[in-house]
């Protein structure tokens, strides 16, 4: 059995699996293949995978040889053998339907890691909280980074500067991380979410939970916002009109798999936000929860920044690599049996939920759904 790890494309930091994460799978029998600088932008040499057991190949010889590649991101295989080859990575497949759909006809088995069932059991591989816990960490410091003043309130004698007052528009991982971090910094912290479940945690945390009555039950849509109704729309609008004209910093989260981001920032609210005010969207890359969003740009409109960055976990491509590399090494331990071979057993619902394309089929039923859609239009 060998693990390919492919260099990721672009600007793209991170990495699959860093060389301390490959040396457990190395113990266990199974060869690990890097291509070549895989790592480096992960401050991952190639000494240290040769170090830790695994080998330094060319990428087309990582993809010859391997029977499992890992890549982040979505990658093509045009005029290569791939047949039966194993993916695995977070290819989010209800916006990349296109390359879903290719593999399939290639004969790909691929896992989508952002699929897998929120349950407890799959915690230990749930990379979307893990990426997630950093893009909230980093938000929160990228504002303060921008942010023309304090975030603390200081008692100087030259007079007392006030404590920054942020609006952050979502409690889950990334939302619940942010709220820890800016109330650490010394900032006074608001917190929207569409479950009032959220409102023990956000409170524990220091901060102030705004509540809109008559909320759709989201308890099963996995740690993810639903759609609402028109009423509670326009409540949710008023609410958070009232909370974004007071807030020097707005970090938005919310996201609906499948779908364009909701807009929760309108441009009159942003007309009320002060001058020197900052907004960064964390749903950038599904549209955005302002209507001036730009995914990974900078927009400022009226003297507020509006920073659109959906992959902040790249910016510290170490850790956040760590932790993706512990979460790959979880999920691989469910098809690999404990002879160190290839053993899918769809009884998992894990791997059944994780599982976009296998034997030339689209198995992932929203996945299919959107390309049958498609070859209708």
């Amino acid at each position: 059995m060998i693990v390919g790890v492919l260099k990721e494309p672009g600007s793209e930091t991170r990495v699959s699996l860093l060389a301390e994460t490959a040396s457990a799978l190395i113990k266990k029998g199974i060869a690990v293949w890097v291509e070549k600088d895989a790592g480096v932008k992960a401050f991952c040499s190639n000494d240290q995978y040769l170090q830790a057991g695994a080998l330094i190949h060319s990428r087309d010889d990582v993809i010859a040889s391997s029977d499992i590649l890992l890549s982040i991101n979505p990658v093509s295989f045009s005029g290569a053998s791939m047949h039966a080859k194993v993916l695995i990575g977070v290819y989010q497949p209800l916006y990349n339907y296109k390359q879903a759909d290719e593999w399939a006809k290639q004969e790909i088995t691929a896992f989508s890691l952002d699929m897998l069932p929120r349950t407890t059991r799959a915690q230990s591989m749930d990379v979307l909280s893990s990426q997630a816990n950093i893009a909230g960490y980093k938000a929160v410091l990228l504002a303060a980074h921008s942010f023309p003043r304090y975030f603390p309130m200081f008692m100087t004698a030259a007079g007392t500067i006030s404590p920054a007052k942020i609006l952050i528009l979502g409690a889950g991982v990334a939302g619940l991380q942010a709220i820890a971090t800016a109330r650490r910094l010394g900032a006074v912290v608001e917190v929207f979410d569409t479950r009032p479940a959220v409102k023990e945690e956000v409170m524990s945390l220091g901060a102030k939970f705004i509540e809109v009555e008559g909320a759709a039950d989201a308890t099963k849509a996995g740690g993810y916002a639903v759609e609402q109704s028109e009423a509670f729309q326009q409540r949710q609008k008023e609410k958070i009109a009232a909370s974004v004209a007071k807030s020097d910093i707005v970090i938005t989260t919310a996201q609906i798999p499948g779908k364009k981001a909701p807009v929760l920032i309108t441009t009159p609210m942003l007309d009320t936000m002060k001058n020197g005010s900052i907004v960064v969207d964390l749903a950038a890359a599904t549209g955005g929860n302002t209507e001036l969003t730009e995914n990974n740009e900078t927009v400022v409109y009226n003297g507020v920044r509006i920073i659109g960055n959906s992959n902040l976990p790249a910016s510290m491509p170490y850790d956040a690599s760590k932790l993706y590399s512990k979460n790959i090494v979880n999920f691989l331990q469910l098809i690999i049996n404990k002879e160190g071979k290839l053993h899918i057993n769809f009884d998992d619902d894990l791997v059944k939920g994780a599982c976009i394309v296998y034997g030339g089929e689209l198995v992932h039923e929203r996945t299919r759904s959107l390309v049958e859609r498609l070859s209708m239009s």
